[in-house]
C-alpha cells in the first residue's frame, strides 16, 4: 500500500485551502492501490490555515527536538505538526503503507526540499515533520 498527501488527489487542504491535484495519485487511490490523507488536518488544522515553516532545521530536528515550527504570525505549531506527523505514521502502519508519496516543499511532507523558515519563499533541502518520521520508520519517502 501507498501512502499520499490529500492534496495531490484534489482534496482542498492545504493552507492555502487549495489542491494539486496529479491524476496518477488520483487513479491510485480509486484503484485502491493508496491511502490519502493530510497530516496538517488530521491534526486539527483548519483550512485555510496561515501559512507554517521550520525554523532551525528540517522535519528530522524537529523529531529531535532541535528546531520548530512557527507561522507566519510567529504561533508555535510544533506540537500540532507532531501530532500530525503521528496520526500519518499511525495510518500507514494499520494500512500496511511501505512508500509514501508526499507533496513536496511542505513543512508536514516536503521530501527533500522545504521552504527555509524565512517566508521569503526561499527553498532549502531537508524533509517535513511527517516525512521525517515516516522516514525513519522505514517508510520509503519521495516527493512530488
Amino acid at each position: 500500500m501507498i501512502f499520499v498527501s490529500a492534496c495531490l488527489t484534489g482534496e482542498r487542504c492545504r493552507y492555502d485551502g487549495k489542491s494539486t491535484p496529479d491524476e496518477n495519485m488520483i487513479k491510485m487511490v480509486k484503484n485502491g492501490k493508496a491511502v490519502a490523507a493530510c497530516p496538517e488536518v488530521m491534526a486539527g488544522a483548519k483550512t485555510p490555515r496561515i501559512p507554517a515553516e521550520i525554523i532551525g532545521g528540517d522535519g528530522f530536528d524537529v523529531l529531535d527536538g532541535k528546531a520548530k515550527i512557527f507561522d507566519k504570525e510567529g504561533n508555535d505549531k510544533t506540537e500540532e505538526f507532531l501530532k500530525g506527523a503521528n496520526l500519518t505514521l499511525e495510518l500507514c502502519k494499520k494500512e500496511s503503507v511501505s512508500k509514501a508519496i508526499l507533496k513536496a516543499r511542505s513543512p508536514s511532507c516536503g521530501s527533500g526540499i522545504i521552504y527555509d523558515g524565512s517566508f521569503k519563499g526561499r527553498l532549502k533541502g531537508g524533509f517535513g515533520v511527517a516525512a521525517a518520521l515516516l522516514s525513519r520508520s522505514g517508510v520509503e519517502v519521495t516527493g512530488l
